[in-house]
């Protein structure tokens, strides 16, 4: 199986709500860098390991959001990293509003699996829409 066609199986479990599968296509040493614009977010927004990313990021995301979704429009192979370009969608809870916002993604892959995620999104859309 290809980088991208991994990556794109990993949003499709994500789309599912399948963690434990998305966790399998991730390197034990992954480095997650997340937008500190997101109100869960502490210190500079780097994590790593699958169990660090769960309990600092996927944990929280029921807490303030409700229909998440990551509408994907593109994607940029080049081999190793692969761009994701879209938006999320949602509603944020403390606000009850609807959002849109804009969101790339940038993955890198080692030996077939996730080495690390870089994060850009438009957070004060989601925020304050």
């Amino acid at each position: 199986m290809s980088n991208l066609e991994t990556l794109k199986k990993g949003y499709q479990f994500f789309a599912e709500g399948n963690l434990e599968e998305v966790i399998k296509m991730w390197n034990d040493d992954i480095v997650w860098e997340q937008c500190v614009g997101f109100p869960f977010v502490e210190g500079n927004g780097k994590f790593v390991g699958p169990q660090s990313i769960v309990e600092n990021i996927f944990s929280h995301l029921p807490e303030y959001y409700d229909d998440f979704n990551i509408e994907i429009n593109d994607f940029v192979d080049a081999g190793d990293k692969i761009v994701m370009v879209g938006h999320y969608t949602g509603v944020y809870r403390p606000t009850g509003k609807k959002f849109k916002a804009n969101a790339t993604h940038t993955w890198t892959f080692r030996d077939g699996k996730t080495a690390s995620f870089f994060q850009a999104v438009d957070t004060a859309a989601i925020i304050n829409p």
